[in-house]
């Protein structure tokens, strides 16, 4: 029974958020994340379903109603009652596999980054809203610890990643890199590891997580953040990223199709004046479409470009992403794509308890 670890190109039956609670550190900026991923939501909706979990009924209920008035088709919207400490569904929820042409659902630990935050709600989640019915596929408990946002796979055997997160002692002390490796093919059906050993972002809690930094965009294409301000302090890190990618080669010895993504102005928390990591890489891939943080700033309109040049058959949504970094992720980190066939149509109108 071979495993594959699927591409976020491959079909799906909806893309999975966590909907913000009042008592989470979303508190002060609830009105603003909510507008955000209400947005999402509705850009989402137009391609496919999507899944809420949200923190309790009346939530549900306020959801269903806002989601009609928004004009979202009630067969589009799923709402499942299960408890989070936060919102990156990149980090706490499943992870896609294919076996024997079937999808499954894998459940890694989420323990906030290495212990950064509080998590166990956001580890039991995936738990939760199987119990509820949600899902149609078989989910597997894992006991090593793997956030969504630190993978990215061509679909095809390679998978793209960052030494600073899954070489962490922070992640799996017990593991050296063969036995990540190991753990990846087992788990994926990974043949090779492409390992990022420079690229960072200031303001990032995930320890450099591939997807705010580089992606495959097809089996030979990579975009990536590109610092072109020799100035800014990301920039020897991110040139040095270049050069690896550069150096990459696909499993059939060609280098890879390379497409460099703008640096934006640095953005920074109007509190207390840290940098934010705003970031064109955090893109989410969806049926028929790409969705796009944007942040107000001169380099979106060349980030839409370069990636509509990546995705030419897709429709390119931007989506303002300002608020979002306040909490130092971006659009990618908020969602996680479910393959087609793994989500039960049983609870397709909405209200699931």
């Amino acid at each position: 029974m071979a495993n594959r670890l699927l591409p976020e190109w491959h079909p799906q039956d909806a893309i999975q958020l966590t909907w913000p609670s009042p008592t989470s550190d979303w508190a002060p900026l609830l009105e603003r994340i909510e507008a955000t991923m209400e947005a999402m939501v509705v850009a989402i909706a137009r391609y496919q379903q999507v899944l809420i979990a949200v923190p309790d009924t009346a939530t549900r209920s306020h959801l269903a109603r806002r989601f009609a008035n928004l004009g979202v088709d009630a067969s589009r919207l799923r709402l499942a009652v299960a408890e989070a400490d936060d919102t990156w569904a990149r980090d706490h929820g499943p992870i896609a596999i294919e076996r024997d042409g079937q999808p499954v659902l894998l459940d890694y630990v989420f323990t906030g980054w290495g212990g950064k935050f509080e998590a166990g709600r956001d580890d039991r989640l995936t738990r939760r809203l199987a119990e509820a019915g949600v899902y149609a596929c078989p989910i597997e408990g894992r006991d090593v610890v793997l956030e969504g946002g630190a993978i990215d796979t061509d679909g095809a055997g390679t998978l793209l990643t960052t030494e600073a997160c899954l070489l962490n002692p922070n992640r799996n002390p017990q593991l050296d890199r063969g036995a990540v490796e190991g753990m990846l093919r087992a788990d994926f059906g990974i043949e090779r590891v492409l390992w990022l050993a420079n690229g960072h972002l200031e303001g990032d809690d995930t320890d450099s997580h591939v997807d705010t930094l580089a992606r495959f965009c097809d089996p030979a294409t990579i975009a990536y953040m590109r610092c072109d301000d020799d100035a800014d302090p990301h920039y020897p890190a991110l040139a040095a990223m270049e050069a690896e990618l550069k150096a990459f080669r696909r499993a059939d010895g060609e280098p890879y199709r390379l497409v460099p993504l703008p640096w934006p102005r640095p953005c920074y928390d109007p509190e207390d004046g840290h940098r934010l990591p705003a970031t064109y890489a955090n893109f989410l891939i969806v049926n028929s479409a790409v969705l796009v943080p944007v942040y107000g700033d001169a380099a979106d309109s060349r980030a839409l470009a370069a990636l509509a040049e990546a995705f030419p058959d897709r429709d390119i949504v931007p989506i303002d992403c300002l608020s979002v970094i306040r909490q130092h992720g971006s659009l990618h980190c908020l969602t996680m794509q479910l393959p087609l066939g793994s989500l039960n149509a049983a609870t397709q109108q909405g209200e699931t308890s």
